[in-house]
């Protein structure tokens, strides 16, 4: 599943492709990719068609995109990266993108041939030496669109990364806590929270309402870095361990934006349809029997090791990063 470096690497791209432009049409080719909209395929469109985006904000792996309707868009707004400022209001609805296992974003020419696995096309106002379509292709359908209230957040900060922040969150992501790319992550609030948490440090970085956007992957990445097993009681953690493992997290994730996301297969890809190659660099994650890097700088033979874990798997170096004896997790 796509994690936070590779949802903000379709940010990026798409923020450019999108912004200030309009929605003209909708065709729902598959329904099944919208079924997370309640009222439908009609409503769903309806929704859409006419509005202009405002911009693609990120939260962790949550995507969503700013709608105004047309009564609300000035021809001032009509530009990227618009300011609400302008419009004299905020926007009440969002276009949210759930990417699944499988689930891509594409700008796409109307020239250009249909994908196979395409669910959903948005028609966009035309804008010179731009594609005028935005596709959503998902060839396993567990991903989806759907439309939904923007609420305020509730420490008055924005929503997430964006170009224009609001305060203002799409209301199905308003229950994850900020990811340690945000602007406004408290490591304060994160430490004083983790500490009150009797788990695992693995099972507390994967829980989306203590810190989101760090993945199965970069999980195992930034905890090699830290020098810290995944089974540490995260009640014994002190202050510099927790900056050490966020600060090799915000890396690790930093270097996988660097290369454009950690793509296994075709079916992570970005709004150009190209895939990253930072699995090329990663030191734990699906190296099992193969030797450590820093242990190996050192002269000490030690080979990467796969343990079960929360139905998944975790893969440590046994010499650098030692099983606590009280590691319960």
């Amino acid at each position: 599943m796509p994690e936070l470096p590779e949802v903000e690497v379709v940010r990026r791209g798409l923020v450019n492709w999108v912004s200030g432009r309009t929605i003209t049409a909708v065709d729902v080719v598959d329904q099944r990719s919208i079924r997370r909209h309640a009222l439908g395929p009609e409503d769903f469109a309806g929704n859409l068609a006419g509005a202009t985006v405002l911009d693609v904000v990120r939260r962790g792996k949550f995507l969503w995109m700013p709608l105004l309707d047309a009564e609300s868009v000035p021809a001032a707004a009509a530009s990227p990266h618009a300011d609400t400022a302008s419009s004299g209001q905020p926007p009440a609805v969002a276009l949210m993108a759930h990417l699944g296992m499988s689930g891509q974003l594409l700008m796409q020419d109307s020239t250009v041939p249909d994908e196979k696995h395409l669910k959903v096309r948005l028609h966009l106002s035309p804008r010179d030496g731009m594609p005028n379509q935005l596709r959503f292709v998902d060839q396993r359908i567990f991903g989806g669109l759907f439309v939904t209230s923007m609420i305020p957040t509730d420490d008055g900060g924005p929503g997430g990364l964006a170009e224009s922040p609001l305060p203002l969150i799409a209301e199905e992501a308003a229950h994850i806590a900020r990811d340690p790319l945000d602007p406004a992550f408290s490591f304060d609030l994160f430490y004083r929270r983790l500490r009150k948490r009797k788990t695992g440090l693995k099972r507390a970085l994967l829980d989306q309402g203590l810190v989101s956007g760090i993945g199965n992957i970069y999980a195992d990445e930034a905890l090699w870095r830290a020098k810290l097993h995944y089974a540490r009681p995260t009640d014994t953690l002190r202050r510099a361990e927790v900056e050490r493992v966020l600060a090799a997290a915000r890396e690790v994730m930093l270097d996988a934006l660097a290369a454009g996301g950690t793509s296994f297969d075709s079916l992570y890809v970005n709004v150009n349809g190209a895939s990253g190659y930072f699995e090329r660099s990663l030191n734990a994650y699906g190296r099992e029997g193969q030797p450590c890097s820093r242990c190996a700088a050192r002269g000490i033979t030690s080979a990467i090791r796969r343990e079960q874990f929360m139905n998944r798997s975790s893969y440590t170096c046994p010499v650098c990063q030692p099983r606590p004896r009280n590691g319960r997790w």
